[in-house]
């Protein structure tokens, strides 16, 4: 499978999924206020994490009938399964159980020194381990190496999820990032994997503007792993090391400055965030 036929499948799957899904997440359990104050489905990215299982599923039995395919392609949308599965999981606990938890890194980690593991610290510890089972399955042997990818992974999870603050804005970034990816690598087939997760949630895109529901730490957590996957799977050694300080930075800058502040004060940036979505309320005449 093409780099672009996998685009095209995971959108597919994700916009079917997620319809599928409609009723199941509007479970009160699932539901959250959002940033106007109103309450929709959260973890609208279980539908990303679906759609990743039944593609792989789907290519696995016509693999097995004879269908060829690139054993780099199959690995890399195997090792990108693995992380959607257990980002998806970290991420659905924190959707679950992390209302009224704040913080950050600072907060987590102070909790985490005062003996209390919050679930915030649950797929921080959890996602710091994943990314270093990953890893360790891309290139066994090279500790060095495979701590700074495992950092690099389980650091964009977490930066994915920063970006989650507004409607729409965690899947744009997945997409820009994986446009930038694939104009400094080519579309390499290791790529396959990746295309499945940003494609799916590209099907959740007119939802999550719209504001029908939101993608939810399961779903940004899954697409910022699968990048970070994406870049240790094509880029050379140094460019991880260039990526793993940009991730490194941002997620720091981020305990200082808000990104959605940022964002507003930049009008490319501002304009683009906005586009797609629903205008804002207007003022209370009252």
């Amino acid at each position: 499978m093409s780099v672009a036929l996998a685009l095209v499948a995971g959108l597919a799957l994700g916009f079917i999924v997620v319809r599928s899904l409609s009723s199941t997440l509007e479970n009160p359990s699932l539901t959250r206020t959002n940033h106007r104050g109103r309450t929709l489905p959260t973890a609208g990215g279980l539908a990303v994490v679906l759609a990743v299982i039944i593609a792989e599923a789907s290519l696995g039995v016509l693999e097995a009938g004879g269908w060829e395919t690139d054993a780099a392609a199959a690995s890399g949308r195997r090792l990108v399964v693995l992380a959607a599965l257990g980002f998806g999981l970290l991420g659905f606990v924190d959707d679950l159980l992390g209302v009224g938890e704040s913080g950050g890194f600072k907060g987590h980690l102070a909790a985490l020194v005062r003996g209390r593991l919050t679930s915030g610290g649950v797929k921080l510890v959890g996602g710091a381990a994943l990314s270093l089972v990953v890893m360790a399955a891309i290139q066994p042997g090279s500790v060095g190496r495979i701590l700074a990818d495992g950092a690099l992974v389980a650091l964009s999870a977490n930066l994915a999820n920063l970006f989650d603050r507004a409607p729409g804005r965690t899947i744009k970034v997945a997409v820009l990032s994986y446009a930038g990816l694939l104009l400094a690598v080519g579309a390499a087939p290791e790529l396959t994997g990746v295309a499945l997760v940003v494609g799916a949630a590209g099907g959740l895109l007119w939802d999550d503007l719209r504001e029908h529901l939101m993608l939810g730490d399961v779903g940004a957590n899954v697409l910022g792993a699968a990048l970070g996957i994406g870049v240790v799977l094509t880029a050379t050694p140094t460019a991880r090391n260039v990526v793993l300080l940009l991730v490194v930075g941002l997620n720091v800058l981020s305990e200082v400055v808000s990104f959605s502040r940022v964002i507003d004060r930049t009008p490319p940036l501002r304009v683009l965030d906005r586009l797609g979505r629903p205008p804002a309320d207007p003022p209370d005449p009252g």
